[in-house]
């Protein structure tokens, strides 16, 4: 079989019989005779609409099937997609839809007329109902053949500071990462996959375009109670789940029936958009005694960069992995200097999944994508993340470098803060943050969610004493009933800093 060049390539595959089942939401399922159908039909409506190669198109959808099918025919009828997450404000829409100059917005109808008012001026094309029922496409031109290299997607992410940038990512890259991630957890046909993340978000949309590349089901779930989760894994009869650190301490510590469902089809489950606790993978092991647990790391400018096989997490707790296949890991200290093992260093990325920049921001893309320190030609992805590696090539992440708190003169890693925290079992959540500070520069502040067994905060501070140098211990632990979550399911770091200047 051809190996597939565009993302749309993937829905002709092989592996995607016709009467297979590809995508489950609710009740509701679609097969891939139907998926391809749909696809071309709603390509042809673009086409039809004025949609042409290149066009920027949004993505104005809750968590669906017409979300899937709007992916692949947006990417069939040789246009950008650009997928927005129905919870942003009408502010939030406008800018990602301007930002991009946007040609036409594929929505349904209560989600736009929540937008209406603030989309108004926008020289937009509004799709509707972009899950009709297939029937002979009419109406779309034959267009050259496109490369891989051509630009397919654009995902908005916040960043660090400013209003969100759009992450350009090319056919190839979006290729790549399936087959990088099919590789290494061994992905076939007969997987069930649980989709929860976002398509807005690399790693949600990695699930689906994976599922499609191997012929297997995605299963699709909106949820807000851990016990809702894991319903869906038993009822769904599911092989793989990926979510991010806020799903794991959510299951471990918030859904009672975990501890009773019957989840011996869970072959595995994968972590991204941060470091799990070491507490939590503990509890997660126990509660699921026969599911594989791969911990990873990544970030959207790159994809995913590095893994940690299953059998390491024993003898490496805290280390988010080695390299992920085809792809180059290294860290570079303040010299520009490949690091010497134990040596921090900011975290580089070589390899096929290397975004083409920012949308539209070529200073923000220089920062980010810069020549290859070896002189070996090409760009490689500076991830700003602060890491060191060991004698073996695993890293272990340290912070972010624009979100060190620097306090008393030293650099802090939150994480490292927050992982201490952890381990007195009395949160089951913990964001440290660096609020402003006359004396000290900036003082260390935790935000926590309580758990099972709270402790007084003097027992917690004592604790965090013993396991910390004295100027990472928190000057305040406030308890919470919730952390603050970006759409993609990552703690609100910004948003807890700005409620407390």
């Amino acid at each position: 079989m051809t190996a597939p060049v565009l993302l749309h390539d993937l829905l002709d595959g092989a592996a995607c019989a016709p009467e297979r089942v590809a995508i489950v939401a609710g009740a509701r399922s679609l097969s891939y005779g139907d998926l391809r159908a749909r696809t071309a039909a709603l390509a042809a409506r673009l086409a039809g609409a004025g949609v042409g190669p290149g066009d920027r198109v949004g993505i104005l959808l809750p968590k669906s099937i017409p979300e899937c099918v709007a992916i692949f025919a947006i990417a069939r009828a040789g246009a950008v997609f650009v997928p927005i997450h129905p919870s942003l404000r009408p502010g939030q829409v406008r800018h990602i839809l301007s930002d991009c100059g946007a040609a036409a917005l594929v929505t349904d109808e209560a989600l736009h007329a929540g937008c209406a008012e603030a989309l108004a001026d926008l020289p937009l094309r509004v799709v509707r109902d972009p899950d009709a029922p297939a029937g002979t496409p009419a109406g779309a031109p034959e267009r050259p053949r496109a490369d891989g290299g051509t630009l397919a997607a654009i995902l908005y992410t916040s960043g660090s500071t400013g209003l969100p940038k759009g992450v350009m990512l090319s056919h190839a890259n979006l290729i790549a990462g399936t087959r990088i991630v099919r590789t290494y957890l061994r992905i076939g046909p007969e997987e069930r996959i649980l989709s929860v993340l976002p398509f807005s978000f690399d790693y949600g949309l990695n699930q689906l375009l994976t599922c499609v590349e191997q012929g297997a089901t995605c299963v699709l779930l909106t949820f807000r109670f851990g016990d809702e989760v894991v319903r869906a894994l038993e009822e769904h009869r599911i092989t793989g789940l990926a979510g991010v650190p806020t799903l794991w301490a959510l299951l471990t510590r918030a859904a009672p029936r975990l501890a009773r469902a019957d989840l011996s089809g869970l072959r595995y489950v994968t972590n991204s958009g941060g470091a799990v606790p070491v507490e939590t993978v503990a509890r997660l092991r126990a509660a699921l005694p026969h599911t594989r647990i791969v911990l990873m790391y990544g970030l959207t400018e790159a994809f995913r960069s590095t893994y940690l096989p299953p059998d390491e997490i024993d003898a490496r707790p805290g280390s988010i992995g080695r390299a992920i296949p085809e792809t180059e890991i290294f860290a570079l200290n303040a010299a520009g200097a490949r690091t010497r093992p134990g040596e921090p260093g900011i975290l580089m990325h070589r390899g096929p999944t290397v975004s083409l920049g920012y949308w539209n921001r070529p200073e923000d893309t220089a920062r980010v994508l810069v020549p290859d320190p070896f002189g070996r030609g090409g760009l490689v992805c500076r991830s700003g993340d602060l890491v060191v590696e060991d004698e073996a090539g695993y890293f272990t992440f340290l912070g972010r470098e624009d979100a060190m708190i620097k306090t008393q003169g030293f650099r802090v890693s939150p994480t490292e803060v927050e992982a201490a925290l952890m381990e007195t079992g009395a949160f089951r959540q913990v964001a440290v943050i660096g609020l402003p500070d006359p004396g000290l520069g900036e003082r260390v502040h935790a935000v926590a969610v309580p758990g099972e067994a709270p402790l007084p905060e003097a027992e917690v501070l004592r604790a965090a004493r013993e396991a910390l140098a004295p100027h990472m211990v928190p000057r305040a632990v406030e308890t919470v009933e919730r952390l603050p979550l970006t759409p993609n399911g990552k703690v609100d770091y910004k948003r807890l800093v700005a409620e407390r200047r």
